[in-house]
């Protein structure tokens, strides 16, 4: 049961655990609801037998007081083991979730945008959460103790049992029915949800763009039609919920005046005693209650399997294989016939052949689209090839555990990603043992100590969200010198001079040079003047390897870095007059 519990809510051992022990506490809360009946049974009983004195103050005394003491406690031990239970298990969950995408391949999330993954950490979970913590145990326990009490019931006399339990499994029918209409409209609000995050997201991301162009009032104008359609969306799935939870409440209505009619009609006949009509007329005052209630989340609790399923793509997701160890002999990267295309369908490198040797710069050129990019990042196992073999050290990549094979990388992508944290522990992130005297090191390597200097508190100065206070090369070369001080074997460097100028280029090239000894250096550049000085130079073009050898020889060849080399030099010449 525990297994099946696992699969059906996306939860873990312990949260398939916890969800049975809320379930029994919600039954055994319900059940102890119920004492106030026999209570008032027992008083009928008496009064109708003529018993005077009753059975004593003293009886109905305690009785009350230890039917609210068992309230209290079960009532008691229902929160603890459905809220605790259940944000533990949110907790958890969140960080399963987290720890999952950690270790999935980039093409995972080339199927997938920002908002769509932060709404199933943070919206579906927290949807998940609320179910567990108030809809889910309580139904299940308000089933479990309805059966137990109508065996009871039927104990007693089978006819008016029927009369009052018949409601019951028709109002469940037609809550259940709902199921697939109710996934509908959830899943369609879930993607008005998403439109409108993206919306919200990208208005903040490009508003600069947007104010520049006068574009924002457009821009709103198509953002509020989303939050319109979303509003939409809601509204109709609570119309959804209500056409089947609203009459399976009437019905269960209907069950009080049943039993009412057939005991008044046995009572008149004498087949029914007086006492006993009493207890069946108490009993469903109090039977349709935690039922009713939870008919009404069963409706939810039916939509939540949509929010299931997100959780449970990003939890079954394939990750990359691979044996922890890692013992290549030296850090030669080799492309063998490599062949690599996008979920889209998008052939990007075909056949690709090159070594990128130790102790050597290796360059990657050409053409935008020609597959640099992704040839690097199938280096460090990004994503694996479809075809051919990508080697590090003779050791085959898709056969390293991808965390242990990034100990050999420093990246510096043309995106820089910095935290909203100090300068000092934006570069300490290449290293996390490293000293401060180390990490002011690797800053002066690339080029960094002046601009920190003049930084408010220094190295101590908070940059920001993704380094909003920076400019655009004063971040890049944060990424640098957080690479340089990684001090792996492996360096790759996409467009990572991009945003610098001609002085500070070349300063950062003189510093990279310091460092290639003994290390494997892959450029991907556009500009040739940051690859002059490269010892190979490898042309890609339309995802083929077109060129090969070292800067000199290709010029001598005069073939397509060569005509790159000169439209280069002939664009430095354009001048506006």
């Amino acid at each position: 049961m525990i297994e099946t519990l696992m699969k059906r809510f996306a939860l873990s051992e312990e949260g398939a655990k916890g969800l049975v022990k809320a379930t029994i506490a919600c039954g055994v809360a319900d059940l102890a609801l119920m004492l106030p009946v026999g209570l008032l049974y027992a008083l009928v009983c008496d009064f109708l037998s003529g018993g005077g004195a009753l059975r004593g103050y003293a009886f109905y005394g305690l009785g009350i007081a230890g039917a609210l003491a068992l309230v209290l406690l079960t009532e008691f031990w229902k929160y603890n083991a459905t809220y605790f239970s259940t944000y533990r298990e949110s907790g958890e969950c969140r960080i399963r979730l987290a720890e999952k995408l950690r270790r999935l391949p980039l093409s995972f999330f080339g199927q997938k945008d920002l908002a769509d993954l932060t709404n199933t950490i943070l919206g579906d979970v927290q949807t998940a959460e609320q179910m567990f913590s108030h809809y889910v145990p309580q139904f299940y326990g308000s089933i479990l103790s309805t059966c137990l009490v109508a065996v009871g019931l039927l104990c007693y006399d089978g006819q008016m049992a029927l009369a009052a339990l018949w409601v019951l499994p028709v109002a469940l029918v037609i809550v259940g029915v709902s199921k697939k209409t109710q996934n509908y409209f959830t899943r369609k609000q879930s993607a008005a949800l998403v439109s409108v995050a993206d919306g919200v997201q990208e208005c903040l991301e490009t508003v600069r763009d947007l104010k520049s162009n006068k574009a924002e009032q457009a821009y709103l104008d198509g953002l509020n039609k989303k939050i319109d359609a979303l509003e939409g969306r809601m509204i109709k799935s609570e119309l959804g919920a209500a056409m089947f939870v609203v009459p399976a409440q009437m019905i269960l209505k209907l069950g009080m005046a049943s039993t009412a009619l057939v005991g008044s009609m046995r009572l008149v006949s004498g087949e029914l005693s007086l006492p006993l009509f009493a207890l069946f007329l108490l009993a469903v005052s109090r039977l349709y209650e935690p039922l009713s209630f939870s008919l009404q989340n069963l409706a939810a609790m039916n939509s939540l399997q949509v929010n299931i399923d997100r959780m449970n793509e990003i939890d079954h997701c394939a990750e990359q294989g691979g044996g922890g160890s890692f013992a290549p002999k030296g850090y030669d990267v080799v492309f063998d016939h490599v062949g690599f295309t996008y979920n889209s369908g998008e052939t990007v490198l075909k056949d690709v052949s090159f070594t990128a040797r130790q102790s050597q710069v290796t360059a990657l050129i050409g053409p935008s689209g020609g597959g640099k990019s992704t040839a690097a990042k199938l280096a460090a196992r990004f994503w694996d090839a479809d075809r051919g073999t990508v080697t590090v050290g003779g050791v085959d990549v898709k056969t390293v555990d991808p965390e242990k094979l990034l100990t050999a990388f420093s990246i510096v992508f043309q995106d820089v990603t910095l935290f909203n944290n100090t300068v000092m522990e934006n570069i300490r992130i290449g290293r996390k043992d490293a000293t401060d005297a180390e990490v002011m090191e690797a800053a002066k390597a690339a080029m960094c100590g002046e601009f920190i200097a003049k930084l408010p508190q220094g190295y101590q100065t908070m940059i920001g969200e993704n380094g909003s206070t920076l400019s655009g090369g004063e971040r890049q070369r944060i990424s640098i010198a957080r690479a340089l001080l990684k001090d792996a074997p492996i360096i790759l460097l996409d467009e990572a001079t991009a945003s610098l100028d001609a002085e500070n280029e070349t300063e950062i090239q003189q510093a990279i040079s310091r460092l290639v000894k003994d290390k494997t250096v892959l450029i991907i550049a556009h500009r040739m003047r940051t690859v002059e000085n490269a010892d190979r130079i490898v042309v890609l073009d339309r995802g083929t390897v077109v060129e090969t050898g070292a800067p000199a020889e290709l010029m001598a060849q005069n073939g397509a870095f060569a005509r790159m080399v000169r439209l280069q030099t002939e664009s430095q010449a354009w001048s506006l007059g």
